[in-house]
Order: C-alpha cells, then structure tokens, then sequence
C-alpha cells in the first residue's frame, strides 16, 4: 500500500500512515529510524520502509517492506521507458515532455530552496556549499569526491568548532505524538546483539547478492560492455549517494550524457519527470537511464529485451545495497544515533549536497530552456553558455508558472506537473495550427 501510495514526499507520507494513522510506530521512534537512515548512503526513504520493517517483523519484515515499497514505482517506470523508446518521435510524446520538463526544473529548485532552508544554518554551511557548487559546476569535480572531502571537513572541523558544525534539531515537542497502543513504542529494543559473527555473515551474503551479477557480466562480457559498465557505474552511485537523490542526479546525469552517451541532457529531465509523477522514490530514474542505455547499446540482444535486463540491473544494484546498510547496522543503531561525530559529518555532507542540487538545478535550466549550450574550458576552469538564440520562450514561460504554482501559490507537485503538461500540449497543437 505504501508503495503505491508514496507520490510526492515519501517520508512525509509514510509518517502520516505509519505514526499518525496506524499508530505502528512513535514519532520519536521514527525520527530515530530517520536519522540513522540519514547516515547511510542511498535513498533513505527506502531504507526508512526496510528498517521499520525489519524492526516490526524481523529481516522477513524488511525484504517484504523494502520490495513492495520499490515495486509499484518499477512497474511504473518500466511501462513509460517502453512507451517512451518506442514512441519518442511522436508529436505527442514531444508534446507532452515538452512542457514537462520546465516543470521538472521548477520542482528542483523548489527541492534546492526546501533543502537551503533547513541545512544552511550559518556561515559555515554556506561555505560549505558554495565550495561545493564551485568544485562541481567550474572545476567538474567527481561526486564522490565533493562528499568525502565534505565528510572529512564535518569530522576534522567539528573537533575544533563543533557549534558550527552541529545543526540544530526539529522541535520534537511540536511534532505530532501519537497515542494509544504502538507496535513499535520508545521502549522496544530488537533482540538481537550486535557480534562480530553475525556482521560478517550479513556483509558476505548481502555483498555477494549485490556483486556477484557486475562481477559475472565485467568477467564474461568485458567491462566496456553496457550491461557491465551499468552494473559497475549504478553500483558505485549507489555508495555514495548521501544526501538523498536530487544530491546524485547531477552525478548520474553527468556521466550518463557526457561520458557512456546513454542519453541526451533533455531525457535526463523526461526521466526525472516520470520518477515524480510515478509510485515510488525519487531515485527510481536511475531505471530509466538504464533502460535508454541498454536500449540504444543492445549488442546480439534485441533492443526491447535489452532495455528490459538493463531496467532490472539498474533497479537490482541500486536498492540491494539497502538492504546491507539496515541489516548490518541496524543493531548499532543506538551508537551510531548517539555519535557526535558523525552527526557533524553529516551536517558538512548536507550542507556540500546543497550546492550539488545548485548545479543540478542550473544544468537542468540550461538544458530545458535553451536549445544549444556550448562547453568552454579556460584555463583549468569549465563553463557552460548558453546559446541565446536558442532560448525557448514558450518552455521559458512555462517553467514561470510552475515557479508560481510551486512557490507562491502552494498548489503541489502532481498539479502544477499536469497543469505544465497541458500547457507543452497547447503550445504544441498551436505550432502545428
């Protein structure tokens, strides 16, 4: 049910279900199950379904929430990258991405806006993310860099300045409480001790499952092979996607355009487009940009079968890893809540991923609503211009009205993506009038 049901804000949404309707969980327990997940890489969300329900019912509780949470949303996705491959060149298909994608791009400034407000809490952090956004936007530093450097400035930094590294916490007295009889109270403990043995046991089960297949497909087909090179490249997004998926989706957009040319910069936004308006996390699209590679790269395979494989493997080495990280660390959850440390980490890392959704945020503007945007390299430094010629005033005005719809007037994602696809369609029966 929650699955199928988590449009939008899914951690909101499983709040509501889980602590204020079901009344499964307390709302300090869950804030307690969402700061962990928050340590990890990957899609807390998703990790936040697997925890709780491994904490309710065991680690059968945790497979059966973590696959029905996800498997609503590949559905999905699946159905649309078909339809998508095999209809792009139609009008209507272009119709309607077309005043999508300016939609897409007001819902990760939105995100970029959301994200700023909660994390940027002085000076420190803005630093932070304004180095952030200068390594990756003019100097084209990799991901994974930017969030271990950030993850080493929290550690070192906060050591030496732990007020300017320790971001304040929600009020929980003002949080929703919820009363009556819970499952999971403040006082439930899962009874099973952290040991040596049983970690060991779960990182070789969980490792094998999540490596063996990259592993068999690099060895048997050659690492310049897609389905290797999709399995090689997923996995290592999938270790060090920390601070949640708008933070990876400049990486993933990255490499997948400019260095395997799986897909253009445009179908990165249509992509994003059917993960917000599809069952499911939002890191779902990483799905669809392994079904366009594996499509457009079939090798023997017919181009369909291909895709359908490719959206399977990238769906497979994305989420088993969350599964390692709750299994494994679920039982040293309390030391790890409790660790200033790593708390301070974490607040550099939020803070370095606000300057990476930035990046995002004006690499999407530039690829939706200009038609041309030239690369420039100068002196170690890297630009990007656009093309003014090419500006398209029709997605320009669209992207408008969705700002309006998101920021000012408060009408919601799935309304202001409808109202903004009606829009492309409009646009596009008057251009062919």
């Amino acid at each position: 049910m929650l699955g199928a049901n988590n449009l939008g804000g899914k951690t909101a949404v499983m709040h509501r279900l889980l602590v204020e309707e079901r009344c499964w969980v307390t709302e300090s327990r869950f804030l307690h199950a969402l700061n962990y997940c928050m340590l990890l890489p990957g899609p807390e969300a998703m990790q936040l379904a697997v925890y709780l329900g491994w904490m309710l019912n065991g680690v059968l509780g945790g497979l059966a929430a973590g696959v029905l949470f996800v498997l609503p949303g590949f559905l999905s996705i699946l159905a649309l990258s078909v339809f998508y491959a095999l209809y792009q060149g139609t009008d209507l298909v272009a119709a309607l991405f077309f005043g999508l994608k300016p939609a897409v791009m007001a819902v990760v400034v939105e995100a970029l806006l959301r994200i700023g407000k909660r994390t940027l809490q002085n000076s420190t952090m803005v630093a932070l993310a304004a180095a952030s956004f200068v390594a990756i936007f003019f100097f084209d530093a990799p991901f994974p860099l930017i969030i271990l450097a950030a993850a080493l400035i929290g550690l070192l930094g906060g050591r030496r300045w732990p007020q300017r590294f320790h971001l304040a916490k929600p009020n929980t007295e003002q949080l929703f409480d919820c009363v009556g009889p819970v499952i999971l109270s403040d006082e439930f403990v899962k009874g099973q001790r952290p040991s040596l043995a049983r970690g060991l046991g779960v990182a070789v089960l969980w490792l094998t499952l999540w490596l063996t297949p990259v592993l068999w497909l690099g060895l048997a087909l050659g690492w310049d092979n897609t389905f290797a090179q999709i399995g090689a490249f997923f996995s290592k997004a999938a270790a060090v996607t920390f601070g949640g998926a708008y933070a990876v989706l400049a990486y993933i957009a990255q490499q997948a355009v400019e260095t395997y040319g799986w897909l253009k910069p445009g179908e990165m936004l249509d992509g994003l487009g059917m993960a917000e308006t599809t069952p499911g996390p939002l890191i779902q699209v990483v799905q669809f940009v392994g079904f366009l590679g594996a499509f457009r790269h079939p090798g023997t395979l017919d181009p369909l079968l291909a895709g359908v494989l490719g959206s399977v493997l990238t769906t497979w080495v994305t989420y088993t890893p969350c599964f390692l990280w709750i299994f494994l660390g679920g039982p040293y959850i309390e030391y790890l809540r409790g660790h200033k440390s790593l708390s301070m980490a974490l607040s550099a890392i939020t803070a370095a991923v606000v300057g990476v959704v930035f990046n995002l945020a004006i690499w999407f503007a530039l690829n939706t609503l200009f038609g041309k945007v030239e690369e420039v390299h100068h002196l170690g430094v890297r630009l990007l211009l656009p093309v003014w010629p090419t500006l398209s005033w029709a997605s320009a005005l669209i992207a408008a009205g969705a700002f309006l719809a998101l920021l000012r007037f408060k009408l919601g994602m799935v309304i202001t993506l409808a109202g903004s696809v009606a829009a492309g369609v409009a646009v596009h029966w008057m251009a062919g009038s």
